[in-house]
């Protein structure tokens, strides 16, 4: 049975895509490979961050205890686990549990193409402002379903261009749900919305981090 670096594991609501708003099991795993300008969980991705080595099962019995029926995995960046897909399994085993993977946009998701609703890909392209949009992973864009997300972390007008520009060129919002969210301090939200207006993007979402709201922006472990 596999083993992972576990940084911290809590129930709160979902922060942001599609399910935001409801409870949700979070596991986050240790490292990443990007590093983000924005990053608000750089803490995880360090090499001397903290973890408990866990089990599969050990992490399963977390989940049954919760009496949470979704489950977030997120990171750092979970897919970069060479035995994800176990847990991703293991945990899809469970009546009536759905899982949503935050996965930041540079790792194949190919691995998981055959899967139903029940597992969610919440998936970041990053833009400009990030300084990591070359690492993207673009056939990502022919693995979305259509129960998928797509998210846009925008800082910058010249992000909302971008963001604009890659829509239209993978027809992202006839594949997937696409949101647009700020960057928490770096750009006015009326902003993005004021763009969606003037370019009529019917289709894409405008959300905020509703955690950040509710609790101290850089509050852990909500």
């Amino acid at each position: 049975m596999e083993s992972y670096q576990v940084v911290e594991t809590f129930v709160s609501i979902n922060g942001e895509g599609k399910k935001a708003g409801r409870l949700a099991m979070f596991i986050r795993l240790k490292g990443c490979n990007l590093n983000c300008s924005y990053c608000d969980t750089k803490w995880a991705n360090e090499r001397k961050a903290p973890y408990e080595l866990m089990r599969t099962d050990q992490i399963i019995d977390k989940i049954k205890n919760s009496g949470v029926s979704l489950v977030t995995l997120t990171g750092g960046e979970p897919l970069l686990d060479k035995n994800i897909g176990e847990l991703i399994g293991s945990i899809l085993m469970l009546p009536k549990t759905e899982l949503e993977i935050e996965t930041n946009g540079s790792v194949p998701i190919r691995m998981f193409r055959e899967r139903d609703a029940r597992l969610t890909m919440t998936m970041d392209y990053k833009l400009p402002s990030s300084n990591m949009e070359e690492t993207m992973c673009l056939e990502n864009m022919e693995e979305l379903k259509p129960w998928d997300v797509v998210k846009f972390v925008i800082g910058s007008e010249e992000d909302l261009i971008r963001a604009k520009e890659i829509i239209d060129r993978f027809s992202l919002c006839e594949k997937a749900i696409v949101y647009f969210s700020p960057v928490f301090g770096m750009i006015e939200p009326a902003r993005i919305v004021e763009y969606m207006k003037e370019e009529h993007l019917n289709k894409v979402r405008f959300q905020i981090q509703i955690h950040k709201v509710v609790w101290d922006p850089d509050k852990t472990g909500v």
